[in-house]
């Protein structure tokens, strides 16, 4: 499989996105307050380093297999941390993570929806949709662990 410099310039601009939502997410671990905040984000983060290693297999010449059928969003669920007598101070700054990470996923989201369109090749249009699909069930779980811990 050969790409175009425009199909691999789109692939590094995806990459250097899931670049960042690693390093987001490394972040958000260690600044979250809640140990089942840390685990969540810890686990996306993991999920985006797998994008961002078959983005590279993409730029070598190879199209990865992708799992169609994640259930991940759809199976979370988050026990609530935040209720009965806490930090309120902690929830806040909680509440802003996730809040901030699900704006993350959103952008990301899209920007695979819009890059799809510029390749012909089903395997890769494939790939890019199960890792648009992941970035959904992330900020839904994202979502998940808000709405158990009351947070708007």
């Amino acid at each position: 499989m050969t790409l175009s410099e425009k199909q691999k310039s789109l692939v590094k601009d995806l990459q250097s996105q899931e670049k960042l939502c690693i390093q987001k997410y490394e972040h958000a671990e260690q600044q979250a307050k809640d140990p089942e905040l840390k685990k969540l984000f810890n686990r996306i983060r993991e999920s985006e380093e797998q994008h961002y290693n078959s983005l590279s297999q993409l730029l070598t010449g190879t199209c990865p297999q992708v799992n169609t059928k994640d259930q991940a969003g759809k199976n979370y669920n988050p026990s609530a941390t935040y209720v009965g007598q806490y930090n309120e101070e902690d929830k806040k700054k909680d509440e802003f993570l996730c809040t901030d990470c699900i704006t993350t996923e959103k952008y990301v989201s899209s920007s695979y929806n819009n890059d799809l369109f510029q390749f012909a090749d089903s395997n890769i249009r494939r790939l890019f949709n199960d890792i648009q699909t992941e970035e959904q069930n992330h900020a839904e779980m994202i979502y998940k662990y808000k709405t158990v811990n009351s947070m708007q």
